[in-house]
């Protein structure tokens, strides 16, 4: 097993352009770890956030298509109403599954393959949304080993998808917003430097 972590699985919902702005523009061009991303999104339209988050960040952000592999550094966004999976092999698989707490792309799908995967390698960040998708997918994570940040709900635009998570009482971590990215900045570090 490789020591360190190498996957950031994070999820938004409502408000959760501003959270993903801000966690992603707070780490380097050389995070050594690939990030993921469920924004639930309206289906009727073409995404942008790809090109939103790029601007504001200096890690590589792409839109997810199947068949990529996933690389430090680099953020891959689940596009509208597809659900995005990881398999073993750091390799994304897109599905038009049904909905999962009426969302597709799923919070919940995209931790539970994370987990499944990469086990005490993934980290699973849960931000501003409604409702509660992500709050079986955080269960996943911890089963697995891995480890997990929650948003305070305080700091949310919307607190429904940090709350429930937070209610699992799971979190390693509930953090204000601005103080995300440092925090994962600090685990890789620490993770890498063991």
């Amino acid at each position: 097993m490789p020591d360190g972590f190498e996957i950031v699985a994070l999820a938004a919902s409502a408000g959760g352009l501003r959270a993903l702005s801000e966690v992603l523009a707070g780490l380097p061009a050389d995070f050594p770890a690939a990030l993921v991303v469920v924004q639930h999104l309206d289906p009727r339209h073409r995404s942008l956030m790809a090109e939103i988050l790029g601007r504001r960040t200096a890690l590589a952000v792409r839109q997810a298509a199947d068949d990529q592999h996933v690389q430090p550094g680099c953020v891959f966004i689940a596009p509208p109403d597809r659900h995005l999976l990881v398999n073993p092999d750091g390799q994304l698989s897109l599905t038009r599954t049904e909905l999962v707490h009426f969302s597709r792309p799923s919070a919940d799908l995209l931790f539970e393959s994370v987990a499944a995967s990469y086990r005490e390698r993934a980290i699973g960040v849960i931000l501003s949304g409604s409702g509660s998708d992500g709050a079986m997918g955080a269960k996943a994570i911890k089963k697995m080993g891995g480890t997990l940040i929650v948003q305070d709900p305080a700091t949310a635009e919307f607190s429904g998808m940090p709350g429930a998570a937070r209610q699992t009482g799971l979190a390693d971590f509930v953090l204000p917003l601005d103080e995300i990215s440092s925090a994962l900045r600090t685990l890789l570090g620490e993770r890498r430097a063991a």
